[in-house]
Parts: C-alpha cells; structure tokens; sequence
C-alpha cells in the first residue's frame, strides 16, 4: 500500500502488526519514532539558514534548533565560528578579563549560542543549522522524510511498538531496517551534496 499521509502510515502500522485495536497508541509509536529520527537523520533537506544579530555574549538559538552546521560572522574579513568546549570558553574569558573584540569562537550554553570574545559591535552571523522536521498529525498529514523515505517512518514506528507490545525478538528485526533506511537516506544526501563537483587527483611524493 501506498504511505502518502499520516493517516496512511497509521493504517500500515496496524497492517504490518496484524493488529486492529493498537489506534490510540499507533500516534505514540509514532511520536517516538520522530525523536528517533530527529537524533540520527542527517540530509540536506533538514538544514535552514538564518542570519543571526549577534551583539551581547548570548543570542538566542532558532526554533527547532538541533546541531550547528556553520557560522560564519560577517566582518571586514569573514569569520567562521570555532565550536569551543564551554570550559575552554570560560578559561579565555577568565584569561583576558572578558575585553570585548570581534567573536572568533562559539559554545552551546543553555540554549543559546555564546561567543567568544564578547562582540565590541552588532554582528550578522551567517548560521546553517540542523532543524527538527515538521512532526506528523491529522493537521499535518504529510513531511518531505513521508513524502521521500515513508520507510524510515513506518520502521521507526514498527520498532517502538516492540517494548510496547513485549515482542523482544522483533527489535531486533525492526531495528535493523530502521537503522538501513537511515543509512540509505544519508547516502543519498551525501550524493546530492557532492553531485557536480569535479574530483581531484591526489599525486603522492616520493
């Protein structure tokens, strides 16, 4: 059968489990599988770009936010942003007394995005980042993940229905398959991203 929507993949969910009266937890199994995906997904398709205005130590992060993919600081010479520990953070700052400059390096602190040195001035950053996709309901029946991979969800949501329904021997099934799919996705975002460029040939020296 066809899985177009989120109705779609509810239905198939009952189909592959051969069970008919699982419609008021198939939307958790499903639920959970979104969280699943959220963490070990990686596609092109999952990253948006905004320009942050940077001017104090803190700036709040976008909705959805999930992992930094690039940060570049406009500045008279462009600055890509280095991901620093938030205990190298403190160790600079403590160093120098925390004199304003122009941002070089950035952490994760508290949802927020920190940098480092505090900014003498406003800056736009140029910020790529990783984004939760939509998640499904009855008022949002379809996503580009349904649309392009309906297999990650409906093995994602086979697998969370295991503990649930006490089948230890089917996780191991539903996992691998899920986990495939994942893969199969992120080779094909690796494609895409590298389809066009004209490799290079390495001479070695001798």
């Amino acid at each position: 059968m066809s899985i177009a929507t989120y109705a779609d993949l509810k239905a198939a969910i009952a189909d592959w489990l051969l069970r008919d009266d699982l419609t008021a937890v198939i939307p958790t199994f499903i639920s959970l599988a979104e969280a699943d995906i959220a963490r070990k997904l990686r596609h092109w398709r999952l990253e948006e770009r905004v320009t942050l205005s940077v001017s104090g130590q803190y700036t709040d992060l976008p909705e959805g936010f999930v992992e930094v993919s690039m940060a570049t600081l406009a500045a008279a010479r462009p600055v890509r942003l280095e991901l620093i520990s938030r205990g190298d953070m403190q160790d600079r700052r403590e160093l120098d007394a925390g004199k304003p400059d122009v941002p070089h390096y950035y952490a994760l602190t508290g949802g927020q995005l920190e940098v480092y040195p505090t900014p003498n001035d406003t800056y736009s950053v140029d910020f790529a980042y990783i984004k939760l996709p939509s998640a499904l309901s009855d008022s949002n029946p379809t996503n580009w993940i349904l649309e392009y991979y309906p297999d990650i969800y409906l093995y994602g949501a086979l697998l969370q229905s295991a503990p649930y329904l006490r089948d230890d021997e089917r996780v191991g099934l539903w996992g691998g398959v899920f986990n495939a799919a994942i893969e199969a996705a992120t080779v094909a975002s690796d494609k895409a991203r590298s389809s066009g460029t004209t490799p290079r040939l390495k001479i070695r020296s001798y």
